[in-house]
C-alpha cells in the first residue's frame, strides 16, 4: 500500500508518498480501507521529530481517518465488511489502509461525507474528553485560544452547548469574525493585550481554560483565573517551562492539569469514542455543532498540506484525501 513517510525530522519537504508493507487485522481490530485523514498539529510536531509515536503505535503521521471496514480480526463483532466509519488512531492515518482496535472505530456522525468526517473525531474527542474532566458547566465562562482552528472552532461550539459563556483569541479579523459566527460571545487578537481583554469580560475570571499554548500564557492564565478555575493544558505551542506562583493558586483554589489523548490505553479511548457517540453525533446532526471549514490536499500533497496549516492561514480543518 501508499504512505506518506517522513525520511527524517525536519520541515514539509521531508514528507514523501512512498510503498509500504500492506496490513492485516489481529484479535479485536479492524482494517480500514481510508478514505480520508484529517492533519493535526501533532502530526507537524512528530514530523519535526518532537512526538515520537507511542510504544507499539504506528510509525506513519496520522491521528485520526474516515473509510470504509476492509476486514475484521478475530473476535470482532458488530462490523461488516464495506461499512463507513471514523477512526481515532495512535498512528499510521497518512496511508491508503490503517489497523485499529475496534473500540477506537466507530459510525460516521451523521449528515456529513467521509471526507468532512475525517476530520471530526480527533478534535471532538480532544474537546469532549478534557471538559468532561474540567466540569465545564452552564453559567461558566470558559477560554481558549486558536478559536478558528479546529480545535478551537469545535470548543466553542461545545461549549456554548453546554450553556458556558465563550472567549476565545484568533490572529486576523477574519478569523475574530469566525470565531463569532460559531458562538464565541467575544473573541480577542491574541496579537494585542488579550489577557486584559478576558479581564474586561469575565469580571469575576476564567472558570476553564483550553489551554494549547502552555508556558507562554501560564502567568496570565493562573491571574485570569476564577475562585476554584481549571486550567486544562493539552498543548505546548508556546513552550514547555513557565512560572507558577502556587499562593495565587492556593488563594483561587485553583486546579492546574495537562492532558494528552494519543498515549492512553486503548480502553480508554474506546471510553472517549462511545461519549464522543453520545454527545457529540446528535448535537451535529442538529446542528448545534457545525462542522469547521475544510481545506483538502491529496494524499500525495502531504506537504503542502503540513506547510499550510504551519503558515497560520488556515480557517478550520485541514484533510488529506486518500480515495475520492
Amino acid at each position: 500500500m501508499k504512505a506518506i513517510v517522513a525520511r527524517e525530522a525536519g520541515g514539509p519537504e521531508v514528507l514523501g508518498l512512498t510503498e509500504v508493507d500492506d496490513l492485516s487485522a489481529g484479535p479485536g481490530e479492524l482494517l480500514v480501507d481510508v478514505t480520508a485523514a484529517g492533519v493535526n498539529r501533532a502530526d507537524l510536531l512528530q514530523r519535526q521529530g518532537h512526538y515520537p509515536p507511542p510504544p507499539a503505535a504506528s510509525p506513519l503521521i496520522g491521528l485520526e481517518v474516515s473509510g470504509h471496514v476492509a476486514a475484521l480480526g478475530e473476535g470482532v463483532e458488530g462490523w461488516a465488511v464495506g461499512d463507513p466509519c471514523v477512526a481515532l488512531l495512535a498512528g499510521g492515518g497518512y496511508a491508503e489502509q490503517v489497523v485499529v482496535p475496534s473500540g477506537q472505530v466507530v459510525a460516521p456522525p451523521p449528515g456529513l461525507s467521509l471526507v468532512e468526517a475525517a476530520g471530526v473525531v480527533e478534535v471532538a474527542a480532544t474537546v469532549v474528553s478534557n471538559l468532561d474532566l474540567a466540569h465545564l458547566g452552564a453559567g461558566e465562562v470558559f477560554l481558549v485560544h486558536g478559536g478558528a482552528g479546529g480545535i478551537g472552532s469545535f470548543a466553542i461550539q461545545y461549549a456554548r452547548a453546554l450553556g458556558a459563556t465563550v472567549l476565545a483569541t484568533a490572529g486576523s479579523e477574519d478569523k475574530l469574525a469566525y470565531c463569532r459566527s460559531v458562538g464565541a460571545h467575544h473573541a480577542f487578537s491574541y496579537r494585542d493585550d488579550w489577557a486584559a481583554q478576558v479581564r474586561s469580560a469575565a469580571a469575576d475570571g476564567v472558570d476553564v481554560v483550553l489551554d494549547s499554548m502552555g508556558a507562554k500564557y501560564l502567568e496570565a492564565h493562573q491571574q485570569l483565573m476564577a475562585t476554584e478555575g481549571r486550567l486544562v493544558v493539552i498543548g505546548m505551542q508556546g513552550g514547555s517551562r513557565g512560572t507558577l506562583d502556587l499562593g495565587a493558586l492556593l488563594a483561587r483554589r485553583g486546579l492546574v492539569t495537562a492532558t494528552s489523548l494519543r498515549p492512553r490505553p486503548p480502553a480508554e479511548k474506546a471510553a472517549i469514542c462511545r461519549r464522543v457517540v453520545e454527545r457529540v453525533w446528535p448535537l451535529l446532526a442538529d446542528g448545534t455543532i457545525t462542522p469547521t471549514p475544510q481545506t483538502t490536499f491529496p494524499l500525495a500533497e502531504a506537504a503542502s498540506a503540513h506547510a499550510h496549516l504551519e503558515s497560520g492561514d488556515n480557517l478550520g480543518k485541514v484533510v488529506l484525501v486518500v480515495r475520492g
